[in-house]
């Protein structure tokens, strides 16, 4: 079982133009998309379009758009209830693949919401193998509740992934957690380096600012750091090595939740016992495999292109083929 969750979900709707967006004109969409979204509920339909045994835990009302979205897809969750509903998110698509996103904060938790919430992580994290902790907090939850979980999740087998951003992520990395999931600019956030120097260094090609940076993290958690880098490829930075992945040739359309599906498919090849470089080539399969779809479509294994990943080993042995 792997276990998301998302306190900040979100109903995901996609308009996608026959032309750039031009601000301030009036522009007709050429298609449009409405689709349950979240990070963490991302990462499960991600996981149940493998066939793993999946769980989305997430707030939201009886009767919410998102979870008749939930059960259209037929995705397993369960749901805190709250007042208020959940926001919806805009994702505007160019014709290049070029996304705006325009994100609502979300219904706010206050603080028995939040214990509500925690229990139920906590409950439904018994006998699960990855609770994936993933997207900002809506208004209300402070930006240690992740951390919050983790120490209280200490005591179950599960391990713990976090995918998320700013001062959250900060809080985070105060403690152990076994895997992260940042970009370059989240990864200098995360560790107090300048993140115009990193993002630079990263995009001459220069990635040795980044993996001793990334290093920085996993001696302080644990954690193997995943670092996506957008068309570039990804990262993966262990205590056992470091791996460099570039993605196949793709004609892309979206690159929302493209990170998500990277995750996802890390834990799903993670679950099934593959050697790192292979977690790393699944995990861009994925996230390629993504981009190439409208909105926030989950990708299923028949459209991955696992072959078409190069993975070069950075410790200077020669790549996996």
């Amino acid at each position: 079982m792997i276990l998301t969750v998302t306190a900040n979900p979100s109903l995901d709707r996609t308009l996608e133009l026959a032309s750039p967006l031009h601000h301030g004109e009036v522009q007709r969409a050429v298609a449009v998309r409405a689709e349950p979204g979240g990070k963490g509920v991302n990462v499960a339909r991600v996981v149940a379009q493998a066939g793993l045994a999946t769980r989305a835990i997430l707030p939201a009302r009886v009767g919410d758009p998102l979870l008749a979205a939930l059960d259209d897809v037929a995705l397993p969750y369960v749901a805190m209830p709250t007042d208020g509903e959940v926001r919806s998110n805009i994702t505007i698509a160019d014709p290049d693949g070029t996304t705006t996103k325009l994100n609502a904060p979300g219904v706010a938790l206050d603080a028995a919401a939040a214990r509500r919430l925690t229990d139920l992580v906590v409950e439904h994290a018994q006998g699960a193998a990855w609770v994936a902790l993933c997207g900002s907090l809506p208004p209300g939850l402070p930006d240690s509740w992740y951390r919050t979980v983790i120490d209280e999740l200490a005591g179950l087998e599960c391990r713990i992934a976090v995918d998320t951003s700013g001062s959250p992520l900060a809080a985070t990395v105060t403690g152990r957690v076994d895997l992260l999931k940042p970009n370059d600019e989240e990864l200098a956030a995360a560790t107090g380096t300048d993140p115009d120097v990193l993002v630079s260094a990263t995009s001459r090609g220069d990635y040795e600012p980044l993996v001793d940076t990334a290093r920085t993290l996993v001696e302080r958690t644990g954690a193997a750091i995943l670092a996506t880098l957008g068309a570039a490829g990804a990262m993966l930075i262990t205590d056992a090595g470091t791996w460099f992945a570039t993605p196949p040739p793709i004609v892309p359309r979206s690159t929302v939740g493209a990170g998500d599906s990277s995750l996802a498919g890390y834990l799903i090849a993670e679950t099934r016992g593959d050697a790192e470089p292979d977690r790393l080539r699944t995990a861009v399969a994925y996230g390629s495999a993504a981009t190439a779809l409208a909105g926030t479509q989950p990708p299923s294994p028949d459209q991955l292109d696992l072959d078409g990943v190069r993975i070069t080993d950075l410790s200077g042995a020669a790549p996996v083929r």
